[in-house]
């Protein structure tokens, strides 16, 4: 794909990927993609991410079932991240929230939880 040839990915082959609900605009989370994973991306309608902490490919929901559907795809100026914007199925925080974003820093400086829970992820990964 030759966008993929005009996108700046860092010295480890990564690029920052925003992921944004379409209906609402709610930003939901911040991940990382190599090549392999925006193919996957384009190709399938999916979102796939590179998990940096396990050092692979994999399907954004594929444990919890939370699958984020592509709606629309933008990158920015610089080519140096890409905005998917996603029909969000049920939650796209593996603690079960819908947004990664939850918790809010308050006036005191403390974070300060500020959304419902949508599964519980004990019920998921069993932790």
């Amino acid at each position: 794909m030759k966008i993929l040839d005009r996108l700046v990915f860092s010295d480890k082959g990564l690029i920052p990927a925003v992921i944004q609900d379409e209906s609402t605009s709610e930003v939901l989370t911040l991940c990382y993609m190599n090549r392999e994973a925006l193919e996957k991306s384009f190709e399938e309608g999916k979102i796939y991410v590179y998990r940096r902490s396990k050092g692979r490919l994999m399907l954004k929901g594929e444990t919890s079932g939370c699958v984020q559907l592509v709606r629309g795809v933008y990158v920015d100026c610089e080519g140096k991240s890409i905005l998917f914007k996603v029909d969000q199925n049920r939650a796209a925080c593996h603690e079960g929230y819908f947004s990664c974003y939850f918790r809010k820093i308050n006036d005191k400086g403390e974070l300060e939880t500020v959304a419902e829970r949508v599964f519980d992820p004990k019920s998921v990964y069993g932790k």
